[in-house]
């Protein structure tokens, strides 16, 4: 093995007139060695791991893609990112303090041994994804190892829905890929793994926020208000559709937020000067500087019938006060669902008004904010000011 890596150096690194690939040589021999003492703490072993999703590596490190700012173990069962859009860290903590948001397929800020299951929920996971029809409940609890009824019972637990549901949203999911590849909209759902097209538009409206053919043609005729502005908290992104409010988000950079709102709907209209629009983010503004004054406001709030829940128990939060993940999995008569609490919170698309950052960690931590723990520190010391 170690004269193959060496050949492999060898033969990669450029030559010169001075030999200087011999450096490199070493350099990579050392990283050999290192592996083979301390797996998993070179890039090229790392990266190994997550194409192979190999078991022994979870909770040895966590990977970011920058593409999407998600998260996750090396054995998530997500689609595989490029190389050049990953970026390693060695703790969940460490990534977030990136800003990174944690994966919701795999839980990345639960520790590794936080559930001798989750190994074999995760493959569960995995099968459903790379399955174009659901899985039979029995299959999955063979390839578990558990009773159909027991392998039912710790997937609610761990994943916070249903197999079904998984699968339901996974396909979902999959419509919005397709359509995003300029797929016919038949195309798409049958691709997607759904049986009949009517099954499909039972839920489309849930599921993508719009019509199929609107969101195949990057949100035509859609018209989107919006405006970003500046705040104590850096840029604000303030965006609504017809139905409410869609959209708020932090950033460091008003180009960036508005490239976010452009990449999501290339073809829907925006308007950045609608007076009605302009008044809905003065009272935006407003709550934000004194959030005890309520704010009742429509929202467009796209999400699985478990997330409505988690946003709906987060909006009765009082400012100045928290909440911990488990609190809010009691308070909606789920308190095993501890875990599915937190990728709610993480998947929220509407700052402050559904205040995921008045939840927090049992332990007193903040645990993970969407648009960095930094803002969510400064939120909460300002609602306790």
């Amino acid at each position: 093995m170690q004269s193959e890596t060496l050949y492999w150096a060898r033969e990669a690194v450029e030559w010169n007139d001075h030999g200087d690939w011999r450096e490199e040589v070493c350099r990579l021999s050392e990283d050999m060695r290192m592996s083979e003492t301390r797996p998993f703490v070179t890039d090229v072993t790392r990266w190994e791991a997550i194409v192979q999703r190999l078991p022994e590596a979870d909770g040895r490190f966590f990977y970011g893609v920058s593409t999407t700012g998600i998260y996750c173990r090396p054995v998530c069962p997500s689609r595989l990112p490029n190389r050049e859009n990953v970026q390693f860290f060695a703790s969940s903590q460490q990534a977030e303090e990136a800003g990174y948001r944690p994966c919701k397929r795999c839980s990345p800020q639960a520790p590794a041994d936080a559930d001798p299951l989750l190994p074999a929920i995760v493959r569960a996971c995995q099968m459903i994804e790379e399955s174009e029809q659901l899985p039979a409940l029995q299959d999955l609890a063979d390839a578990a190892g558990l009773s159909k009824y027991h392998f039912h019972r710790q997937f609610k637990k761990i994943v916070g829905v249903t197999p079904r549901q998984y699968a339901a949203e996974r396909r979902a999911q999959r419509v919005r890929d397709e359509l995003q590849k300029e797929a016919a909209v038949t195309d798409a759902i049958y691709n997607a793994g759904f049986e009949s097209s009517s099954r499909f538009y039972e839920t489309a409206d849930a599921a993508l926020g719009m019509k199929p053919k609107e969101y195949l043609q990057g949100g035509p005729g859609v018209s989107i208000s919006y405006a970003i502005v500046q705040t104590y908290l850096g840029w604000m992104l303030v965006a609504a559709t017809g139905r409410g409010l869609c959209k708020i988000a932090f950033g460091d950079a008003p180009e960036r937020l508005n490239a976010e709102l452009e990449e999501s709907f290339p073809n829907a209209e925006f308007d950045d000067d609608d007076p009605w629009f302009q008044e809905t983010v003065t009272h935006v503004l407003a709550h934000l500087e004194q959030p005890q004054q309520s704010l009742n406001l429509p929202l467009d709030i796209q999400g699985t019938a478990f997330q409505q829940r988690v946003w709906s128990a987060l909006q009765q939060i009082p400012a100045g006060s928290t909440r911990t993940y488990s609190e809010v999995a009691v308070q909606i008569g789920k308190p095993e669902a501890v875990r599915a609490v937190a990728q709610a919170c993480a998947a929220n698309k509407i700052a402050v008004l559904i205040p995921c950052h008045r939840v927090v960690r049992s332990d007193g931590g903040l645990g993970g904010y969407r648009w960095g723990v930094e803002r969510k520190r400064a939120l909460l010391a300002h609602e306790a000011g």
